[in-house]
C-alpha cells in the first residue's frame, strides 16, 4: 500500500498542476464570426501542493475502486503566487495493482474568475508521465474558457504547466 500512495500522491500532485492562472501572456488571435473572434493564451506555471491526503473509501489499507485523493496548493509565475486551486482525483481502475487510472475534477479559485479542469489518466510504476486534460468551464473572465493544460511532474509536489486556454 505504500507503493501505492506513493505514486498515486505523485500523479495527483502532478495533476494539480495542471491547475492554471491566466496572467499575461502572449496571445494568438483566432479567425471566427463576430466582432470578437476567439483568442488562445499559451503560457507556463509552476504548481505546488501544500496540502494532500487518501481517503480509503473501504478501509483496507490497499488501493479500491473509489478511493480518492484530496490535494490543494499554490500557483505561481515566477516566484509570484498566482493563485489556488484545489483537486479530488478518484480511482476508477487498477488491474494489476501497480497501474491505476484517476479521473480528476479541480477548480482554480483567480481574481478575475475561477476555471474548471477535468480528465483521467493513467499512472503505472514509472509514474503518471505527462498529463493533458481538458479546461472544461469557467466564471468570470474565464466564463467561456475551454482548451487544455499540459503538465510535467518535477517532483511529488511540484509541477510545470503549459496552459493553453481559449477565451
Amino acid at each position: 500500500m505504500r507503493h501505492f500512495k506513493h505514486v498515486a500522491l505523485s500523479a495527483a500532485a502532478g495533476l494539480a498542476a495542471l491547475l492554471f492562472c491566466a496572467p499575461s501572456a502572449s496571445a494568438a488571435t483566432g479567425t471566427g464570426p463576430g466582432p470578437n473572434p476567439p483568442r488562445e493564451e499559451v503560457f507556463q506555471l509552476v504548481a505546488k501542493q501544500t496540502q494532500g491526503g487518501l481517503v480509503d473509501v473501504d478501509g483496507s489499507g490497499g488501493p479500491s475502486l473509489g478511493d480518492e485523493f484530496v490535494l490543494s496548493g499554490n500557483l505561481f509565475r515566477g516566484s509570484l503566487a498566482v493563485g489556488t486551486y484545489s483537486e479530488i482525483c478518484t480511482l476508477t481502475r487498477f488491474a494489476p495493482a501497480d497501474e491505476f487510472d484517476l479521473q480528476c475534477a479541480a477548480d482554480l479559485a483567480l481574481s478575475q474568475g475561477q476555471l474548471t479542469v477535468q480528465g483521467r489518466f493513467t499512472v503505472t510504476t514509472a509514474g503518471p508521465g505527462n498529463i493533458d486534460l481538458a479546461i472544461t468551464g469557467g466564471t468570470g473572465r474565464y466564463r467561456t474558457a475551454h482548451g487544455f493544460v499540459h503538465a510535467v511532474n518535477v517532483s511529488d509536489t511540484e509541477s510545470h504547466l503549459t496552459v493553453h486556454l481559449t477565451l
